[in-house]
């Protein structure tokens, strides 16, 4: 890379790199403002509802941030982007990043849509040599990078191919770069159009002096020695603005040029601020001349030159003598001969000599004198006049007074006026005179112009701390070159959008900028501002003030105009401009805007004897444009002056009303010509195409390297790049080819696109459908994609997410195959090593054998080993002909693909053909058609050339006409002329008259005004001094309520001071803000002042409400008492049923509220998946994490839907439930006309509750203001709440036969509670506190309520499910007792018929009781384990309880614990509140002190006032006394002076008078000195008053100080008391916790021991059973009773089957009855937290509590009998199993000996495995298609899952209610806490959702751990059915045999009981173990 490209092309190694990307994607990386940096990078951590927390990526401080102040970060390929309009987060941080980076790395160029930014680097780039120029010449702007050159090279090809005029616009503060910028530009256009490259220009167009394009570089170096100075900001500050027009011919060569100058700042010739330089010339020609030029021209030293403020300031690096020499060479080279350049250089040196002629006053008069002529006569002999006639006309101007001329003699300051004018006027027409012969230079050839380049170089938006007319000018100018730039910006975007056939309504931005504009040019209804000062120049007696005052009339209601606030007394008017608000000081506005001159003087230049002077002023006389001026500035006169200049030249008023008609020969003002000069120079931009180049300061110290980020802001505002990102944003910036679109982002769309050839656009479109991105963020053109900002960043990030996948999946996949490859190496490496250690071993053992040695000599004479030897080479010819066949093969596969490629290919060749035939005869038919529409369109333009041909034989006509109206407007203007020079005479001589007139009247009303104006002062001063008086009490009492105030500005002030200190260059901003702040703290105090009497009214409007509310209260209590009991209850049904549909409501909104849940669960899977993702590493156990996540999520996803169907079926199951409901309430009217006679009784009980709810109510309204004493008594209350806990758990019992009654009376008090409200509703419109607060309570009140009845409901439907279990039990049970009925029977039968059998079964039954008696040893055994292990079940059951309420302890504790820590907290806000306050009183007696030392020093400094007056009053009376010795000398002495004695008689009566008259003022001053020195004394007497005053309510402050310190001091010991105490239960807490788990633990260990000890009992249960069935084996002679059996056996079969459907439905009572339990238990925990979280907020929450712990005791009462209910159940089931057992023992005894069964055996097992296989398939799929064979057990599976979805949707409707009032409680606390504790509620609430969510999902993989339990159980009891069956046909045989044997019929059955009950206690071991009872929900 060369030196030059480091500084044009970008490092994308830098760019691309991919950790920086990998680091944006992981981060969130977005920007934050910073004050030192503007902004900061940082990374989103954390977000708090508005606001967001940040990490700075820089110092990794975390910073809390809002979110409306965050901008997002571009992604890192967009680091250092050409083009901004690129950038896909179009904001200020990322353009100002943009810049900053591309400025550190020397890329000083920078693209922003039309917009070049280019910032000055203060050093020499190597990018401006000839190669560079070569390398853009011709090249198009997107193939370079930025430059100065392709924005030119741009306009020029343009100007070339379009033939349209063309501009390129430079703008910028004042050292931005903008002048070098324009000399590239010239010096690109120089090279590229140079004329002199072929001969026949060279011989045509030679010219004499030099080329055209070295004329036209070196015009610059002269305009900059005559326009350019030095300033603070800039060494070469153009000081005027200029347009440089280049023309060029149709073959693109230079012909001409012509420069056009705006605002020279002409004042810079007289005088310059501190550190600047006048005009270059001044220097170069002082320094440069040599000894005769300096004689020829009388220059002198820098020192003796009054002009040149700062004498010779030099700039650094540049050489002032050789500067004259290049200036004086370019002269020549521009063709000036050297008598024109003397004459310049004789008026530079007149311009300075002109400041050297001083002024005298005379001492007789005030008229001015000339005391040394010398520089006068210097300045007429430069430049040719006479000395006597320029002094004449300095000193005593002539003016013409009718037909007379008058001399009028002039004052000092007027003579330095004029003289400082003629300087400025003289300088200015130089200037011109310099540019208009300089484009006469360039424009000498004959070649005509076909067109232009102008380039524009002008001061860009200038915003100072004041601004004055210059300025306003400026930011004129620039708000109409933004203006163009807005226009022709968007109608390129909108342009495009039409050519990409976008759907796009047309906005014209220009119209943006159009108000401001109106408001500074627009003529007439209302005028602007340059119209008023027009109109004020006018007028003679019009000030500032009056045009000021004008202004403010007309335009004070303008949009973008704003009247200054009162203590911003600096400016006069504001006005918004697009780049800020702009502050302006209307001083000499009408001066400048008239530019007065004296004529007498113009007419002697113009008469001078030097050609070039009078040449520049030979306009003067016939179009002078001065105004008269010294009329109408009275500082200036005494006495009219003068002619007016121009005045016979003025015009008369226009038509148009305000506006003034510009006609040749009127006074026009400054104003006037500027804007005429802009409008042409608009009109000029407007018909060309504008390039826009933006110049940018980048510090004010002029270093290298270094960035201000807030100065590049501000300019980046004013020049309008900012506003250009703004416009651009409403559009679609963000563009993309289809085929970059396709190529970068068809990863994210795989499989949208299909297979094949499609076109750009359909692909591209399928991509975004896949995408799904919102229509309004896209467009889809004819060949790009248009985006709107943000949106491809967006894509980015996917984009990147998606190849990080893929690339780690590769990895992976690479990882895994090297590690194979590695691992096969390694085996084989050791399978050889194996061999070679065997045949080392092998060789070891035979190299010593003989015979071995034998073997191996004989074996090479053997065939064998060449039978080897052939069999290898046989081997190694068959592997090559198999590897040539293999060969073979594959080219015959290979072959065949290709064929059938080439087959599909000719078929899509020949559908391509007939497409293309298709296509071919379709532009045949167009065509036709087009030549058909060419002839109408010929025969159109014949019609239309005709039509041409006759509009220009008019147009001729016209002109003709034009010339003859011309020609009479010429005739009447003169006439015009004529006549208004007649009226202009009397005009003057009706002036001469009035101002004689005036001269006489003035004179006398001096005399008068002087002796008023004396004694309005003396007045003046007594009426000050009696209001000092009145105004210092007054001050004592305001100094009170203002001073805290005063210490705020104080505050405010000292801040902006340190500000100051250390930020000097941003001195001018914080002034203006510190004036800002004072207006705005003015009005904060209003503001304070009005809310605090707001707040008085509405506490009275709350003392009002308060006392009605009482008495409506009162009203309705006696209201209530008169209420029948037959409308109460019709309120009560009328009430259930509005809440049956409200539950309807609410279950409905449940519904959308699960579906908006699954939604969000959604979108967090999402977001869990993108977190996923980007924390992924490159590591295969990460990958294995993710894949287990992600089938999680899809677990979850299933879940959700499963729940949302479930949902439906419960909506519909609901609405049964409400029929159901309907019809209970129907009854319920019934008993409750039973109940009217008990309700009547408990009237009284009710009345007194209700008076007792009314007080609470009362002492919650009182408690609102009461916060302060709730604190104190905190801790009281919650000693109080634990008492009443322990009493509440005591009396649950008696409360709960209350319940009932309770509810009746809280339906009461709420519709009590509605009438109230409503009417305090009705009261409390005006106050809208309480009103909410009110509507708050209202809304708990009314939840709680509903939530009551909702529990109610729920407990009538679970004692209506009792009741239906009690029945089911009892018939159960009955059912029971006839089966056991039909057993006994059959149990007689079969011992009547086994005792005849049992005579062969002695030896038998002796075997048998011998293992009877083992097996009851054993059962006795598992019998006591059994109790040992249901002892430790309850004993785990009752510790986990109690750790239960530990946790809820501690949770209680906890909350106590951050209340007290909230409360120490208020206590140290409220010290620092008391040490702040202290500060403050301290600070105002330092304040007042150093007010008494001012007043002291005020006092000192009119003493010294008194003196130097006194000493004044003696230089006057030595003054009298030389004159009158003077006097006496003038009358003794007759000189030839020619004055007479009376002249002198008069004089001295003059100077009599004054002596009177400064003896008068003298006594004056002596009286004010005296009252002064009173006033100083009596302010002393205050001042010490004062001081006693503050000191003793100081001692006051401090001691109430110190006794509230004290008291805090013990508060907060006390507090630290109490959170020692916390912390200590705390602790014990924590202690007796760990030593629960600890027990929790020895108890698992033993229930796990208890558990083995189990397993093995069942081993020797098992053995035992097979012995059983060795024996029963020997029993097959005995079947004799086998067909009798057999029927037995199949009753018995169905009695099983009945007992198994029995117990079925058992198990299913028993899980619905813990449901019911664990819902029951839920609901109770729910209450109780509610009741904890309620009771240490308000007495009402107390008595809810204690309603709701006796609504808990039934509960729980219930809940009681429930487990007795299910005990029972329990019970009967294990007898119900223990016969079923008994008879399935009896069947399965005899079950191997039947080959037959077992032959069936085999086939059900393989039944078995094939149902399982299906089973498995089914599962796999959907799980949706099972057999015919399981519907019954499918049935059962549904109801069971139907279950657990009710189950798990009950939970959650019982998680959102709670959710609901955590969120009302919630709302409670925040009205009452401070605001600035929201953040922590949010987060606490954020984690108790969080932790409920894992409960929940806890609990749905519990529900389904249940499920997979109840399918095992299912599975089992379905094998032992089968079996069951199986063994039911061999009991024919097994009967005979035992018939035979048997005698007695107990011993069997006994032992087949013992072994039953056995086997069925260790099935009941199992099931218990099995199914572990779900985990209470926290």
């Amino acid at each position: 890379m060369s030196a030059a490209d480091k500084y044009l092309y970008v490092d994308r190694t830098v760019v691309n790199n991919p950790l920086a990307q990998a680091d944006w994607a992981s981060k969130k990386l977005v920007w934050v403002p910073s004050e030192r940096l503007g902004f900061e990078a940082g990374s989103v951590k954390e977000e708090h509802g508005d606001e967001v927390m940040v990490e700075l990526a820089d110092s990794g401080k975390k910073v809390r941030v809002n979110k409306d102040d965050i901008q997002k970060m571009n992604p890192p390929k967009f680091n250092k982007v050409e083009d901004m309009a690129e950038l896909t987060c179009l904001n200020e941080a990322s353009v100002l990043h943009n810049l900053k980076e591309r400025y550190y790395s020397g890329l000083i160029y920078t693209y922003s849509g039309l917009f070049c930014v280019v910032i000055n680097p203060y050093k020499n780039l190597p990018i401006y040599s000839e190669e560079i120029v070569d390398m853009y010449k011709g090249k198009k702007r997107h193939e370079m990078p930025p430059h100065i050159y392709a924005i030119t090279d741009t306009a020029y090809r343009s100007m070339m191919q379009d033939r349209e005029d063309q501009s390129i616009l430079c703008t910028g503060e004042s050292g931005a770069g903008k002048t070098e910028n324009t000399k590239k530009v010239i010096q690109y256009l120089a090279h590229v159009a140079s004329s002199h490259k072929t001969k026949k220009d060279q011989v045509s167009y030679s010219l004499p002096l030099g080329e055209l394009e070295k004329q036209l570089l070196q015009a610059n170096p002269i305009l900059e020695a005559f326009g350019n100075a030095k300033t603070v900001k800039n060494d070469n500050s153009s000081r005027f603005g200029k347009f440089i027009r280049i023309n060029f011919d149709v073959n693109g060569y230079i012909v001409g040029a012509n420069i056009e100058t705006y605002l020279l700042e002409k004042s810079r010739a007289i005088r310059q601020a501190r550190e600047e330089r006048t005009f270059h010339v001044f220097y170069y020609m002082l320094t440069g001349a040599g000894d005769k030029l300096r004689s020829e021209l009388c220059l002198e030293s820098y020192s003796k030159y009054r002009f040149l403020s700062n004498g010779n300031v030099t700039i650094p690096g540049q050489q002032d003598k050789d500067m004259f020499t290049d200036t004086l060479e370019a002269m020549r080279i521009m063709g000036f001969p050297e008598e024109e350049q003397i004459g310049l250089l004789r008026v530079v040196s007149s311009v300075l000599q002109l400041g050297n002629i001083s002024f005298k006053k005379e001492r007789h008069s005030d008229q001015a004198s000339m005391p040394d002529d010398t520089a006068a006569q210097k300045v007429c002999h430069l430049m040719g006049m006479n000395v006597t006639d320029f002094t004449r006309a300095i000193l005593t101007p002539r003016i013409k007074v009718g037909r007379d001329y008058v001399q009028k003699a002039q004052t000092q300051e007027q003579a330095e006026f004029a003289i400082e004018a003629l300087a400025k006027a003289t300088y200015e027409r130089m200037f011109r005179w310099l540019v208009m012969r300089i484009n006469k230079a360039l424009d000498k050839t004959k070649r005509q112009g076909a067109s232009f380049i102008g380039i524009l170089d002008i001061a860009g938006f200038e915003i100072f701390e004041l601004n004055s007319f210059e300025q306003l000018c400026i930011n004129y100018t620039n708000e109409k070159l933004q203006q163009l730039f807005n226009h022709t910006m968007f109608i390129l975007e909108q342009e495009e959008y039409q050519r990409e056939g976008i759907e796009w309504s047309f906005i014209d931005f220009g119209l943006d900028l159009q108000p401001c504009i109106d408001l500074i040019e627009k003529p007439a209804s209302p005028p602007g501002i340059l119209a008023l000062l027009d109109e004020e120049c006018w007028f003679p007696k019009a000030t500032d003030k009056s045009f000021v005052e004008k202004v403010l009339q007309e335009q004070g209601t303008h949009p973008k105009f704003f009247k200054p606030k009162k203590l911003k007394d600096e400016a006069d008017f504001c006005i918004i401009h697009y780049a800020g608000k702009v502050d302006y000081k209307a001083d000499e506005w009408l001066m400048k805007n008239m530019d007065p001159l004296n004529d007498n003087v113009a007419t002697l230049l113009n008469q001078s004897t030097d050609k070039f002077v009078s040449e520049l002023w030979k306009d003067e006389v016939q179009s002078c444009q001065r105004a008269y001026f010294y009329q109408r500035f009275p500082f200036l006169h005494s006495e009219p002056v003068d002619r007016i200049v121009g005045l016979d030249k003025v015009a008369g008023m226009s038509e148009l009303p305000g506006a003034f008609k510009t006609r040749k020969g009127m006074f026009r003002t400054v104003g006037q010509l500027y804007k005429e000069q802009l409008s042409k120079l608009m009109a000029t931009l407007r018909n060309t195409n504008p390039n826009f180049v933006r110049c940018i300061i980048p510090n004010h110290e002029k270093k290298a390297g270094k960035l201000d980020p807030h100065l590049v802001l501000d300019q980046l505002r004013c020049n309008g790049v900012l506003e250009g990102i703004r416009i651009c944003r409403q559009g679609f910036p963000n563009r993309i080819v289809f085929q970059e679109f396709r190529q970068r982002y068809e990863i994210l769309t795989p499989n949208s696109i299909p297979k094949g050839f499609m076109d750009g656009k359909q692909a591209c479109v399928l991509m975004i459908k896949a995408l799904e991105l919102d229509p309004n963020l896209y467009r889809i053109g004819q060949s790009k994609v248009f985006f709107r900002a943000g949106v491809l960043a967006h894509l980015e990030e996917e984009r990147d997410m998606k190849i990080t996948d893929v690339i780690i999946s590769f990895q992976a996949w690479c990882r895994g195959y090297v590690a194979r490859k590695a691992f096969a190496k390694r085996q084989q490496q050791l399978t050889a090593m194996k061999v070679i250690q065997r045949n080392c071993a092998a060789y070891l053992k035979l190299r010593n054998w003989q015979w071995w040695r034998l073997f191996t000599k004989v074996k090479p004479l053997l065939q064998v080993s060449r039978q080897e030897e052939e069999m290898q080479a046989k081997d190694e010819e068959l592997t090559k002909v198999r590897e040539k066949q293999q060969v073979a093969e594959k080219q015959l596969e290979e072959m065949e693909v290709k064929q059938q490629q080439l087959n599909a290919e000719k078929l899509a060749l020949q559908e391509q053909l007939q497409a293309e035939m298709d296509l071919c005869a379709e532009a045949d038919e167009m065509r036709n058609r087009l030549v058909a529409k060419k002839q109408e369109l010929e025969e159109i333009l014949h019609d239309l050339e005709a039509r041409v041909e006759e509009e220009e034989e008019r147009a001729t006509q016209l002109q003709t006409e034009k010339k003859k109206m011309q020609q009479n407007i010429t005739d009447l203007e003169q006439q015009l002329d004529e006549e208004e020079a007649a009226r202009q005479k009397l005009q003057l001589e009706r002036v001469t008259l009035e101002a004689k007139m005036k001269k006489v009247e003035e004179d006398v009303m001096m005399l008068d005004d002087q002796n008023n104006k004396l004694n309005k002062e003396k007045k003046l001063l007594e009426e000050r001094i009696a209001e000092f008086t009145t105004n210092l009490a007054e001050e004592e009492e305001k100094s009170k309520s203002l001073q805290k105030l005063k210490n705020k500005h104080e505050a405010m002030i000292t801040d902006l001071e340190d500000r100051l200190r250390r930020e000097e260059k941003l001195r001018q901003e914080l002034e203006k803000n510190r004036r800002k702040l004072e207006g705005d703290s003015t009005e904060l105090h209003d503001q304070i002042a009005e809310l605090q009497a707001q707040i008085a009214e509405l506490r009275a409007q709350l003392a009002k409400k308060e006392e009605e509310l009482q008495e409506a209260l009162a009203r309705i209590e006696e209201e209530a008492a008169q209420k029948n009991l037959a409308q109460k209850k019709i309120r009560e049904l009328e009430a259930q049923l509005s809440e049956l549909q409200e539950d309807l409501e609410l279950e409905r909104a449940a519904r959308a509220k699960a579906e908006k849940h699954r939604r969000d669960l959604g979108e967090e899977l999402e977001a869990l998946k993108t977190e996923l993702e980007d924390t992924l590493d490159s590591t295969a156990a990460q990958q294995e994490l993710r894949t287990k996540r992600e089938t999680e999520v899809a677990q979850l996803k299933k879940t959700l839907e499963d729940e949302a169907k479930v949902h439906e079926q419960v909506v519909v199951e609901m609405r049964q439930k409400h029929g159901q409901a309907f019809d209970e309430l129907n009854e319920q009217l019934e008993q409750a006309k039973r109940n009217k006679a008990s309700v009547e009784k408990t009237k009284q009980a009710l009345e007194s509750e209700r008076n007792e709810l009314q007080i609470e109510l009362q002492t919650l309204m009182q408690g609102k203001g009461e916060s302060e004493h709730r604190r104190k008594k905190a801790e009281a209350q919650v000693q109080e709440l634990q008492v009443k806990h322990a009493e509440s758990e005591k009396a649950r019992a008696e409360l709960s036969e209350k319940v009932a009654k309770m509810q009746a009376e809280l339906d009461n008090v709420n519709s009590l509670l509605s009438d109230v409200e409503g009417k305090s509703i009705k009261a409390s419109k005006d106050c809208s506190a309480v009103e909410s607060q009110l509507q708050d309570v209202q809304e708990l009140l009314q939840e709680e309520t509903r939530q009551k009845l909702s529990m109610g409901t729920r407990l009538r439907q679970l004692e209506d499910e009792q009741n239906s279990l009690r029945e089911q039990l009892e018939e159960e049970e009955e059912a029971r007792k006839n089966v056991e009925k039909q057993l006994q029977t059959s149990q007689a039968q079969m011992r009547k018929k086994m005792e005849v059998e049992a005579g062969s079964l002695e030896s038998a039954e002796e075997n048998k009781k011998r293992l009877q008696r083992d097996l009851e040893s054993v059962t006795q055994r598992l019998d006591e384990r059994n109790l040992a292990y249901d002892k430790l079940d309850k004993t785990k059951t009752r510790l986990q309880q109690e750790l239960d309420d530990l946790l809820v302890d501690q949770d209680h504790l906890r909350q106590i614990v951050s209340n007290l820590e909230k409360k120490q907290k208020k206590f140290d806000q409220m010290l620092a509140e008391e040490k702040s306050i202290s500060a403050r009183f301290a600070e105002e007696r330092d304040k007042a002190e150093a007010e008494a030392r001012e007043k002291e020093t005020r006092a000192l400094a009119l003493t010294r006032e008194l003196e130097t007056i006194s000493d004044m009053k003696d230089e006057l009376d030595r003054a009298n006394k030389l004159l009158r010795a003077e006097m006496e000398d003038l009358v003794s002495s007759k000189d030839d002076v020619g004055k007479s004695v009376h002249e002198l008689e008069k004089s001295k009566r003059g100077m009599e008078q004054q002596l009177e008259e400064m003896r008068t003022q003298l006594e004056e001053l002596e009286d004010e000195l005296q009252a002064t020195e009173d006033a100083k004394l009596r302010l002393e007497v205050n001042m010490q008053a004062m001081k006693a005053q503050y000191e003793r309510d100081l001692a006051g402050r401090d001691e109430m100080g110190e006794e509230k310190k004290r008291q805090l001091v013990k508060q907060v010991r006390e507090m630290e008391m109490e959170l020692e105490d916390e912390r200590k239960q705390r602790s014990l807490a924590v202690a007796a916790r760990k030593k629960l788990e600890l027990d929790l633990k020895e108890l698992e260990a033993a229930i796990d021991q208890a558990n083995k000890n189990r397993d093995e009992a069942l081993k020797q249960l098992r053995k035992l059973q097979a012995q059983m069935k060795d024996l029963l084996r020997e029993l097959d002679d005995t079947r004799l009773s086998r067909e009798e059996i057999l029927a037995q056996s199949k009753e018995n079969e169905k009695k099983v089957k009945s007992m198994e459907a029995e117990m079925i439905q058992m198990q299913e009572e028993l899980a619905a009855a813990e449901r019911v339990k664990r819902q029951a238990q839920q609901e109770r925990d729910e209450l109780q937290d509610e009741i904890n979280n309620q009771a240490s907020k308000t007495a009402l929450a107390i008595e809810e509590k204690r309603r709701l712990e006796a609504r808990i005791a039934q509960l729980e009462e219930e809940l009681e009998e429930e487990q007795g209910n299910t005990e029972l159940v329990n019970d009967r089931l294990k007898r119900a199993l223990l016969q079923t057992d008994q008879i399935n023992v009896e069947l399965t005894a005899e079950r191997s000996t039947s080959q037959r069964l077992e032959g069936a055996r085999s086939q059900f097992e393989r039944q078995n495995k094939e149902l399982k296989l299906k089973l498995t398939e089914m599962e796999g799929t959907v799980k949706s298609k099972y057999k015919a064979t399981i519907a019954a057990l499918e049935a059962k599976i549904a109801q069971l899952e139907e279950q657990l979805d009710v189950e798990t949707r009950e939970r959650q409707t019982a998680s959102k209610m709670v959710r609901r009032t955590e969120k009302k409680l919630k709302e409670v606390i925040l009205q009452v806490d401070d605001e600035r504790r929201n953040s922590e509620q949010y987060k606490d609430q954020s984690e108790k959702l969080n932790s409920r969510m894992k409960q929940l999902k806890r609990q749905l993989e519990e529900a389904e751990e249940e499920a997979q339990r109840a399918n095992a159980n299912r599975r089992k009891l379905q094998r032992e059915l089968e079996d069951a069956t199986e063994s039911a046909d061999a009991m024919n045989r097994e009967v005979s045999s035992l018939k035979s044997k048997l005698r007695r019929g107990d011993l069997p059955f006994t032992m087949r009981r013992i072994v039953s009950r056995a086997g069925i206690e260790s099935d009941e071991e199992a099931e218990a173990k099995s199914e572990t009872p779900e985990p209470k929900p926290e």
